[in-house]
């Protein structure tokens, strides 16, 4: 009869999550995982399976921990304060000295060589969710008369989504709050 897992799924999946985020898929080993994981091998695999499973379920645990960050899109009562908003905390977030640096999706998505279709489809689909939210967004804005009708907001949000995603990798690199700030301060003047 097999031992009783005494542990917390979503404390060991945000200990994974790190050591993905930080690493890469590639380059966080077994080792690395077990150590942040402060599990066994054996639990390890009697969980998730394997390190690819591991990893999708990270990129999930990480969606649901950074939904607040969405949501402020979904819930904002006006488009340009929430697209504000958005990318102020966003630059927070980004520029955050507890969590590795940038983001787990961009991240993946710039190393994503994989041959893993599902893996290439969660990334793909949350590029979409977020471009989408933008999207929506911006819809809502033309619709109150805060956004002008001649704006091509698909165009729009498809820079929004790219601006999120731009942020997180120079975040790595050059992090300077100010120029990424001039930045959106720009792209809101576009709206």
């Amino acid at each position: 009869m097999g031992r009783y897992k005494e542990f917390d799924k979503e404390a060991v999946l945000h200990k994974a999550m790190l050591v993905f985020w930080k690493k890469g898929y590639e380059a966080a080993s077994i080792p690395d995982l077990l150590e942040a994981m402060d599990l066994s091998r054996s639990s390890l695999y009697e969980t998730f399976g394997d390190k690819q499973t591991l990893y999708i379920e990270a990129i999930n645990w990480y969606k649901k921990w950074k939904q607040a960050k969405r949501d402020i899109l979904v819930n904002a009562t006006s488009a340009k304060s929430g697209i504000r908003q958005y990318f102020e905390i966003h630059i927070d977030s980004a520029l955050d000295g507890e969590s590795p640096k940038g983001c787990l999706i961009t991240n993946a998505a710039v190393g994503m060589d994989s041959p893993d279709e599902q893996l290439n489809a969660l990334i793909r689909e949350r590029f979409d969710e977020l471009e989408k939210s933008f999207y929506e967004l911006l819809r809502k804005g033309q619709e109150t008369g805060e956004i002008m009708s001649e704006k091509d907001i698909k165009t729009l949000s498809y820079l929004l989504s790219n601006l999120n995603h731009s942020i997180n990798i120079v975040s790595k690199v050059q992090g300077e709050r100010s120029k990424m700030q001039q930045m959106i301060d720009m792209v809101m003047e576009m709206i």
